[in-house]
C-alpha cells in the first residue's frame, strides 16, 4: 500500500487483508476495482466495489463517474483516507487514480501516469485503459455521454459484449424523434416521405480518412467519379426505429420506417466512409436520402 496523494493510497488485494496496516494508515474508505468483490473488508470502513476485468473488453470509462464521485466525497471529508486497489495494484487501480488526478488537478494523462510511476515503479496500466483515459482527456477529463466519441466507444463495447447481437441494451438506442415533441435541435427527415429519422445530436462525426488512398485496392471505375475527400453519408448512433432491423443481424440495409425507402446501411463490425475513414460500428445514412430541417424560432419564446 503506497501513498500517491494526500489521503489517497494505491494497493493490491493483499493490502485489504492487512488490518493493522489499514489502521496504521488511517484508511476510512476502500474502493475495489476488480473481478471479484472482497468479502473480508473492515466493517469500520466505507467500501465500494466496481466489477471490472483487466482486459481489452473492459469498459472502465463508464464507471469513472461513480469512482470519481466516491473519491471526491471521501477525500472531501476531513480525516478520511482512501485505498484504491485492484488485484495486483498496477493497472485498474492506477487507471482510476490517474483519472482522479486528471479530473481534479488538470494534469495530462502522460503527467498523471508519470507521477504514479514515480510513486510506484511497477505500475503498468493496461493499453485498453490508457486508450480510454485518452478519450477521457479528450472529453475534458470528464465523461460526457453526449460526446460523439463516447457514443462510438460505447457502441464498440456493445459489439464486443454481445457478439451475437441478439440482445443490445436499450440505452444504446437514441430516442425516435418522431415520438418526441418539438425540439430546438436540427432534425433530419426522409426526403421521400418526410418522416423524422434522427437529430443532429445523433451524428457521430469522424476525422476525414485518406481519400483515394483508402480505396487503392479497388480497381473500380465508378470510384474515379466520386469525391473521395468528402463524406457522402452521415454516421449516426442507432435510433429506436432501427432496433428491429439491427438485432441479431451483422449487417444490412437501413430503410425508412414509414415509406420503406432505402436510406443507407449498417454493419456492427464497421464500414468505410466515402472519405476513406473506417468507422466501427457503422450506421450510415446517405446524405442525399435525407433533408436537414432547422427549427424555426418563435418570437416571444
Amino acid at each position: 500500500m503506497i501513498l500517491v496523494l494526500p489521503g489517497l493510497y494505491i494497493g493490491s488485494v493483499s493490502d485489504v487483508t492487512d488490518v493493522q496496516a489499514l489502521q496504521d494508515a488511517g484508511i476510512t474508505h476502500i474502493l475495489t476495482v476488480d473481478s471479484a468483490e472482497q468479502k473480508d473488508l473492515p466493517p469500520s470502513s466505507q467500501n465500494k466495489f466496481i466489477h471490472l476485468l483487466d482486459d481489452s473488453s473492459a469498459d472502465l470509462l463508464s464507471y469513472l463517474p461513480e469512482c470519481l464521485e466516491f473519491l471526491k466525497s471521501a477525500l472531501g471529508t476531513p480525516g478520511s483516507c482512501v485505498l484504491v486497489h485492484c488485484h495486483a495494484g498496477v493497472s485498474r487501480s492506477a487507471a482510476v487514480i490517474a483519472a482522479y488526478m486528471m479530473n481534479t488537478t488538470g494534469c495530462t494523462l502522460e503527467e498523471a501516469y508519470r507521477r504514479l510511476q514515480d510513486k510506484k515503479a511497477d505500475i503498468k496500466i493496461h493499453e485498453e485503459f490508457v486508450n480510454q483515459l485518452g478519450l477521457f482527456e479528450e472529453m475534458g477529463c470528464k465523461v460526457d455521454i453526449s460526446s460523439a466519441s463516447y457514443k462510438q466507444f460505447r457502441l464498440q463495447k456493445v459489439t464486443q459484449k454481445y457478439p451475437e447481437l441478439q440482445k443490445v441494451p436499450r440505452e444504446v438506442f437514441a430516442s425516435d424523434p418522431a415520438s418526441l415533441g418539438q425540439n430546438k435541435e436540427i432534425l433530419f427527415r426522409c426526403r421521400k416521405c418526410r418522416r423524422s429519422l434522427f437529430r443532429a445530436g445523433s451524428i457521430l462525426n469522424h476525422a476525414l480518412g485518406d481519400g483515394p488512398a483508402a480505396f487503392a485496392h479497388k480497381k473500380m471505375a465508378p470510384l474515379q467519379a466520386l469525391d473521395l475527400t468528402k463524406c457522402t453519408s452521415f454516421f449516426v448512433e442507432p435510433v429506436q426505429w432501427m432496433e428491429g432491423a439491427l438485432l441479431g443481424v451483422l449487417d444490412g440495409q437501413l430503410l425508412c420506417p414509414k415509406c420503406n425507402a432505402k436510406l443507407g446501411s449498417f454493419n456492427w463490425y464497421g464500414d468505410r466512409c466515402s472519405c476513406g475513414r473506417w468507422v466501427t460500428p457503422a450506421f450510415q445514412v446517405h446524405k442525399n436520402r435525407v433533408d436537414e430541417v432547422k427549427p424555426v424560432p418563435i418570437h416571444g419564446r
